[in-house]
């Protein structure tokens, strides 16, 4: 096992159209710790292009019709800062 926490959404905006034509656009983040996904977890609800929201312990597998964007916690710092408390330190 990575240690690695995993928050996997449905990305409605960029599904369908792009490289994603008759595909669902599945984003995956790759966080750290819990903290890390729970902070991503409460972002990705609050946008209305995202459903489907979940706290995942493994990488999804590759699926017919679905196209997987993955990125890593840091590379989400408008997701994350809204949820951190102020003055506090978030590691990415």
């Amino acid at each position: 096992m990575s240690g690695k926490i995993y928050v996997r959404m449905t990305d409605r905006f960029m599904s369908g159209w792009g490289a994603c034509v008759g595909k669902r656009n599945v984003l995956v983040i790759v966080c750290d710790n819990w903290r890390q996904a729970e902070m991503i977890r409460r972002a990705a609800r609050d946008r209305s292009e995202m459903e489907r929201v979940a706290i995942v312990g493994k990488m999804p597998r590759a699926r017919p019709g679905v196209l997987y964007s993955v990125k890593t916690f840091a590379d989400m710092p408008g997701w994350h800062e809204f949820y951190t408390a102020p003055g506090a330190r978030v590691t990415a």
